[in-house]
């Protein structure tokens, strides 16, 4: 592996292990309950659609399934492993999408925040409305009416929430990049 690669492996490992941390931090105190059961507004998934975009799939993967867990021993006492899964899914793939986005370009105009809008809503409704609750019956056997009500409702509000300030983290990421074709990137 060339210095090139060493660094860039070194940075993903310390983005994972901050991103992780930094999820716990912020599931924890900022997010706010619902009114569904165990199910809450969260910041946290704006954070890790940032740093998924920024770090790619594998660190935003890592970074939800990492975090995640450490949250749910934390709040909880034990891991809920079907949304640990769906949590590592998410930023896989808002990863996995940001490279159509190409942040580090210092552009993240109206296209860019439509095209991750749409990409990272779509991938929140299947992961939570869809998928964790199949794995919260399949895995749990809880109850069908409760987990599609708390899916369908996460799904949604994640989606919003990184539409929100999501997209406000991005913007201001891509405002610290040298734009493609300035006297700055030559």
């Amino acid at each position: 592996m060339g210095q090139v690669g060493k660094n860039l492996a070194i940075k993903t490992i310390v983005a994972i292990g901050i991103g992780a941390a930094v999820f716990v931090i912020l599931g924890r105190f900022a997010s706010i309950p619902t009114g569904v059961p165990n199910t809450n507004l969260n910041t946290n998934y704006a954070f890790l659609a940032l740093m998924a975009v920024v770090f790619g799939p594998i660190a935003g993967g890592l970074i939800g399934l990492i975090g995640h867990a450490l949250l749910d021993s934390i709040m909880w006492g034990s891991i809920w492993w079907s949304w640990v899964v769906i949590s590592a899914l998410v930023g896989f793939f808002i990863g996995f999408a940001g490279k159509r986005i190409n942040i580090e370009s210092g552009e993240f105009g109206k296209k860019q925040i439509i095209s991750f809008n749409i990409i990272q809503a779509t991938i929140q409704i299947i992961g939570w409305a869809l998928l964790a609750p199949i794995l919260d019956i399949l895995i749990y056997a809880e109850p069908a009416n409760k987990v599609w009500t708390q899916g369908i409702v996460i799904g949604l509000m994640n989606s919003v929430t990184v539409a929100i300030l999501g997209t406000i983290l991005l913007a201001a990421y891509a405002k610290t990049r040298v734009k493609s074709g300035s006297l700055k990137a030559e």
